[in-house]
């Protein structure tokens, strides 16, 4: 009886600090995903999905009964956690720095950079606010939370529970995935820019012709409206190609787009 209580006591202690190591690479990386680690998120919450994830995610990873509960061991593991968790969760969460950037480039394309400027609370594009509300509302109903559940199991594959990434392999992927998200929001945010070339040409052939013709009041209003509309073509589009892009992030994450 005493030999069981022991083992039962043993295995007991052994799957609550996995649970601990679990939590703590979920909570890390819940901080800076999409939908669950948006400021406007309370603590209360972000902390209560961080402990719905660890649930899900807890008794499908193996179980390590041989970790001893030390206070060395158990720093380095949260440690390393820490650092996993927080670089998968800035690898999604530069899919919203794309399309921030995109916005940005859309806006500053079409002259409509300042409309609605200071209705948030940080200084962001009216397109570029309208790309990350579509995003993140098309992320969530596409199963984003399943699709992160299946990150985290898979990521032990590849960041082992308690070990560093290499910094020159991490240094690397990360570098690759800031490029990738600058030249996928460069691609998302396309139709503008050539809209405004296009727009910008025929105004200086305009100019060129008649000079006496104040240009300027008869293009603002046409840059706007042309913005606005083109944004109600290609916004679909965009949103639908960045879901993709996420889907395939979230399902092979050490894959550098070209």
């Amino acid at each position: 009886m005493t030999d069981t209580s022991a083992q039962i006591l043993g295995f007991g202690q052994g799957f609550l600090l996995h649970c601990f190591y679990i939590f703590v690479r979920i909570s890390a990386m819940v901080s800076l995903l999409p939908a669950f680690g948006e400021q406007s998120v309370p603590v209360r919450v972000k902390l209560g999905i961080a402990i719905a994830f660890t649930i899900f995610c807890a008794p499908i990873l193996p179980l390590n009964l041989e970790i001893e509960p030390n206070f060395g061991q158990a720093v380095w593991t949260i440690l390393a956690e820490s650092v996993n968790g927080l670089a998968l969760g800035l690898g999604v969460r530069l899919f919203i720095m794309a399309l921030q950037t995109a916005g940005s480039i859309a806006g500053q394309s079409t002259s409509l950079s300042q409309l609605l400027g200071g209705a948030t609370s940080e200084p962001t594009m009216a397109f570029g606010q309208v790309f990350v509300i579509g995003g993140i509302a098309l992320a969530a109903m596409t199963g984003l939370h399943v699709k992160v559940t299946q990150l985290t199991i898979m990521s032990y594959d590849f960041l082992p529970s308690g070990t560093f990434p290499a910094a020159g392999d991490l240094s690397r992927w990360g570098i690759g995935q800031i490029s990738s998200a600058f030249s996928f929001a460069f691609q998302l945010s396309a139709p503008f820019v050539l809209f405004s070339m296009l727009y910008n040409l025929t105004l200086g052939a305009i100019s060129r012709a008649m000079p006496q013709l104040m240009v300027a009041f008869v293009g603002a209003p046409v840059i706007t409206a042309g913005g606005l509309f083109l944004l109600f073509l290609v916004a679909p589009l965009v949103l639908s190609l960045w879901a993709g892009e996420l889907s395939h992030f979230l399902a092979n994450p050490f894959f550098t787009r070209n």
